[in-house]
């Protein structure tokens, strides 16, 4: 196993699930409530920090229990290494902790996965719309089960047309 996941599992036996390597490349898979003490591990201990967050995504699956998937890619620029963190959340309860007071740059990260996917970060401080526009509640177009039409995105375009008019 790779020395941070063995350290990650080692320091956070309850929450460590896995760790999977593919190309040189570490993903760290978290029980949910521990992502966000495990990111601030990655980020603050001087022998990793992982001080810049390339990005956070999400993945769904509509098959499984825990629904969706949320993925976060930090790097450490003085190691010149990335690690993927990831954790997952169920349908009925679509929330996870931010991580914006670790990393800022989460914030409009967040924010996109919360207006295309509708999954929730816990204590993030400016979590609305960033890509819909803030009456649009036709679901979540990022998820499997909306329609390839989409619902209502006649309207939606409209409206973008005419505000950039």
């Amino acid at each position: 196993m790779h020395p941070v996941a063995e350290t990650i599992q080692r320091l956070f036996p309850n929450g460590f699930e896995k760790a999977v390597e593919w190309r040189e490349d570490l993903a760290i898979i978290v029980k949910r409530g521990s992502l966000h003490e495990v990111a601030r591990f990655l980020h603050d201990e001087p022998e990793l920090e992982f001080d810049y967050i390339v990005h956070v995504s999400s993945v769904d699956w509509p098959d499984d229990e825990e629904r969706f998937e949320v993925v976060y890619e930090f790097y450490s620029i003085r190691r010149r290494q990335r690690i993927r963190l990831k954790t997952r959340i169920p349908e009925s309860d679509p929330v996870v902790d931010s991580l914006t007071d670790i990393w800022k740059g989460a914030d409009f990260m967040e924010r996109e996965v919360y207006d295309m996917m509708g999954i929730r970060f816990r204590n993030h401080g400016d979590l609305r719309r960033i890509l819909l526009p803030d009456d649009y509640n036709e679901g979540y177009p990022l998820r499997k089960d909306f329609p390839l039409q989409g619902k209502g995105w006649r309207d939606t375009f409209e409206f973008l047309n005419e505000t950039a008019r």
